[in-house]
């Protein structure tokens, strides 16, 4: 198994006819993903690597069927457009690659989405990857660079850091162990999906045995996921690691969400609620696997 993405999930590409769209419809495809059509206003009727294109969303859905996921390789300030498209066109989850999202597009987005019922990973994020399944966005980078990072296994991976979810599923697949599904939520102040929705979708998945959580300073992502854990939504082990525990409150740190104001959202805090909620806590990444390892007695 994994979550919101395997083998069978129809995937629709919107921009496809772009550059990075192009690219990434060719590794998304190689890799194993249903990549079922593309959209680009304009262009209908023509292919990109073997996907039928089309002028609309609408246009796809009714030519190909139902569309279970759409990736959008469309510039930040036109995003908003294509994500409402998927979403009027019945579309119940959509994987933003793209950064530098106007942040009241980045509202009206994710509310519309809530309303909808449709889930949203990023914006700002690299996508989502099932190993040896099916992979959304340009998580991996390229075919034969992904079937050896990621492995098939039984760890759930939801990252605040894009380079970070790579690095770190090497060293799981190192471990001898394998993911699930590993996930960059994004990198924007606002995203769709966080750590605390996507921990009652891990709960529930047979294949994953165990969550690692990569985060960072900045917002409330790590204290609402210790709350899930409070009330009894996730009860898996989870191993977490906190990014810029160092930085001073209204300091910058890596991410545009990254910075702790009026002491919410920092290291301390996060560890503090993690700990509290029976999550495991290590002091530096290297330590994940071997503690994952530990937790599950391989």
């Amino acid at each position: 198994m994994a979550i919101l993405l395997d083998e069978n999930t129809r995937v629709l590409i919107q921009g496809i006819t772009g550059r990075e769209g192009s690219a990434r419809a060719r590794f998304m495809s190689e890799y194993g993903t249903k990549v079922v059509a593309g959209t680009s206003p304009g262009r209908g009727g023509t292919e990109v690597w073997r996907i039928p294109v089309y002028n609309t969303v609408e246009e796809a859905v009714k030519e190909r069927g139902p569309i279970d996921l759409s990736v959008t390789f469309v510039p930040g300030p036109l995003v908003k457009s294509a994500v409402v498209e998927a979403i009027n066109a019945g579309i119940k989850t959509i994987v933003m690659p793209v950064e530098r999202v106007p942040l009241h597009d980045i509202i009206e987005m994710v509310h519309l989405a809530r309303q909808r019922g449709v889930k949203i990973i990023g914006p700002g994020s690299l996508g989502l990857i099932s190993p040896e399944k099916a992979v959304a966005g340009w998580i991996g980078g390229a075919e034969e660079q992904a079937r050896v990072v990621f492995k098939a296994g039984p760890v759930g991976i939801i990252s605040r850091s894009g380079g970070q979810t790579t690095t770190l599923c090497w060293a799981i697949t190192k471990a001898g162990l394998g993911e699930s599904t590993a996930i960059h939520v994004g990198s924007e102040p606002i995203i769709g999906m966080s750590p605390a929705e996507l921990l009652p979708l891990f709960e529930k998945d047979p294949q994953t045995e165990a969550v690692v959580l990569f985060g960072e300073i900045g917002t409330v992502a790590e204290e609402e996921a210790a709350e899930v854990i409070m009330r009894g939504e996730f009860t898996k082990p989870l191993v977490a690691y906190i990014a810029g525990r160092t930085a001073q409150p209204g300091v910058r740190f890596s991410h545009a969400s990254a910075i702790i104001e009026r002491g919410r959202g920092s290291a301390e805090s996060k560890v503090k609620a993690l700990k509290e909620a029976g999550a495991v806590v290590v002091d530096r990444p290297d330590e994940i696997p071997v503690v994952v390892k530990k937790l599950l007695r391989r």
